[in-house]
């Protein structure tokens, strides 16, 4: 799947007998300008819209954030929180993986093709169709286990990194 733009999705949209709203062109354009590497909630894709005075529901972006994972413009990702982020899909992404600190939640991608390779290998033994390869490996960040990691954490405790992580893609989102 190639980058969808507002024409793409609007031509699909219509083809399906959907209309391209003004939200979701606005949420596309927010997808399409976040930094690489980074992968929104649904409450942070409503927090971000927040502070650009964009007035959209929550419930909006759930069920937007939904269609265009069905429409394959985005790839649902669940990481190591409970609720699923989501980022651009490109063709580019099946070759990517995540590590997640299941403590504070950072996330690093990284690549490697063995992984497709071998996905790819036992989808054609079965007879199946692969529609996305996804590799998240649960981690414990090294500051998590210098505090004490897991008896001496409060559960809501974020290490530095992921802190600068987040703020990090704030500013370049603004």
């Amino acid at each position: 799947m190639t980058m969808s733009t507002s024409g793409s999705l609007k031509s699909e949209l219509n083809a399906k007998g959907w209309r391209f709203t003004s939200q979701r062109e606005v949420i596309l354009h927010l997808f399409e300008n976040l930094p690489q590497g980074s992968h929104l909630s649904a409450e942070e894709v409503h927090e971000l819209l927040a502070l650009r005075e964009e007035k959209i529901s929550l419930s909006t972006i759930y069920r937007t954030l939904k269609l265009m994972t069905r429409m394959k413009i985005l790839r649902e990702l669940e990481l190591a929180e409970v609720h699923k982020h989501y980022e651009l899909n490109t063709n580019s992404q099946m070759n990517h993986h995540h590590t997640v600190c299941i403590q504070c939640n950072m996330t690093i991608e990284f690549e490697d093709s063995s992984v497709m390779k071998q996905a790819l290998k036992q989808v054609q033994k079965a007879g199946l169709d692969m529609l996305d390869c996804q590799l998240t490996i649960h981690t414990v960040c090294p500051e998590a286990i210098r505090k004490g990691w897991p008896a001496m954490l409060p559960n809501d405790w974020v290490c530095a990194r992921a802190i600068q992580q987040n703020e990090k893609t704030k500013s370049e989102i603004k």
